[in-house]
């Protein structure tokens, strides 16, 4: 009966018995969910980058094959993929013929899934929580967009419905409108989100030229078509993204991109870059890293989803940080680093002070409005740089952020581990 109610006990969540607060989750237990390997690729400038001429599959392959090679986990340990993807077509074929290709066993099986923006890190969770449950004892969660061929297509909702539900016809207002949207609810102005994405672009470069990236970009091959039609290879490894120079000046010399749209302070320079890239995690339960030797870069503890109005739909970081700091019982002054998503300057001058956290702690290296944002990997990215931000810096809790398209926002919080 006593060894009955041991195999019982380990395959509980541990929040269910450690108790919440910073000091618990530090605790270790054999059924903690941990990270084991963490990498991305080079995010590139989508229709025009260094992985323009790739494609959906070949960038799939390309990062399960380096995201395994950097890990020294057995593929055949790995019991399920979970991959985040937002808009390429037929994902689940290609993901699945990608992982056989780098070498998954055909008895692994794998899935997308897509909650827009968060997709990387609700890949992540879905993964962590088939280790909670005992399902799986090790899992690929990932986040793959290739943004220079997905399908160009307007959002509809049936009329119906759009009559029905102000809120519901409000789900196919484009993004960039629930951005001028929140500049105007909540008086978030023109300079002040140029002022934001400035700083994005800054230490953004500034990590760049210092090598800061170098611990998580894995160097990827990828296809190139010469002008004469001519097929090439080549080696990527650095992000095109961010801008030497960008100041808030610059920045405020640009165009609106919805001057229709009031008060028309979006421009394509204080919003997210559109780019290709990849990034993810193995994830184990911690008694398999420990009968194998694994280091373990960081514990995952919890990840949190809400939901608010649509046409704002940028707040969601708001709600949802908050939401998995009271879910874990984690002060808000315990976290040493925040990884919030750039969609907008709006949202993110908006996070950042209705919560009122300090610029220093957040998005320390830059964020998408400097290194883009491939929608389905964002989640994920976020995971992959404040783990190796925090291991540079020597400290233990992050918590990472984005907000959701139709209104609503994820956040996930985690440790790392000496």
């Amino acid at each position: 009966m006593a060894q009955r109610i041991t195999q019982l006990a380990s395959h509980l969540d541990p929040r269910s018995w450690s108790g919440k607060g910073l000091h618990a989750h530090q605790t270790k237990n054999d059924s903690d969910v941990v990270i084991v390997a963490a990498g991305r690729t080079p995010f590139t400038k989508a229709y025009k980058g260094s992985m323009k001429d790739s494609k959906f599959d070949l960038l799939c392959y390309e990062f399960f094959k380096s995201l395994l090679a950097s890990s020294a986990v057995d593929p055949k340990l790995i019991q399920d993929v979970v991959v985040g993807n937002v808009h390429n077509d037929e994902a689940p074929y290609y993901v699945r013929a990608a992982a056989l290709a780098a070498g998954i066993p055909n008895t692994t099986p794998a899935i997308v899934v897509n909650r827009f923006c968060s997709s990387g890190l609700m890949a992540i969770r879905a993964i962590a929580n088939g280790i909670q449950a005992g399902e799986i004892e090790c899992g690929l969660a990932c986040g793959i967009e290739h943004m220079s061929t997905q399908p160009k297509r307007p959002t509809v909702i049936s009329e119906e419905l759009s009559k029905i539900s102000q809120e519901a016809d409000d789900c196919k207002m484009p993004m960039g409108w629930t951005s001028e949207n929140v500049a105007n609810d909540f008086n978030i102005s023109r300079a002040k989100m140029d002022e934001y994405a400035a700083r994005s672009h800054q230490r953004a470069v500034q990590a760049q030229s210092q090598g800061k990236f170098d611990a998580e970009i894995f160097p990827i091959s990828v296809p190139t078509v010469s002008k004469d039609g001519a097929k090439q290879t080549s080696i990527i490894s650095a992000d095109e993204g961010p801008r030497p120079g960008t100041t808030a000046e610059s920045l405020g010399k640009i165009k609106s991109a919805f001057p229709q749209w009031a008060p028309s302070n979006t421009t394509g320079g204080n919003a997210s870059q559109i780019t290709d890239g990849a990034a993810g995690v193995i994830l184990m339960r911690r008694s398999l890293a420990n009968k194998l030797g694994l280091k373990v870069l960081g514990k995952y503890v919890s990840c949190a989803v809400t939901g608010l109005e649509p046409r704002i739909m940028g707040i969601g970081p708001s709600s949802a940080i908050p939401a998995v700091l009271a879910q874990t019982g984690v002060k808000q002054e315990e976290v040493d680093l925040f990884e919030i998503n750039e969609a907008f300057a709006s949202m993110y001058v908006y996070c950042v002070e209705k919560l009122g956290l300090d610029p220093e702690k957040v998005n320390v290296n830059g964020g998408a409005c400097a290194l883009g944002h491939p929608l389905g990997a964002t989640g994920a990215r976020l995971v992959v740089t404040a783990l190796k931000e925090l291991e540079r810096r020597n400290q233990k809790v992050a918590v990472v952020s984005m907000c959701i398209g139709l209104g609503m926002g994820a956040a996930g919080l985690i440790l790392r581990e000496d």
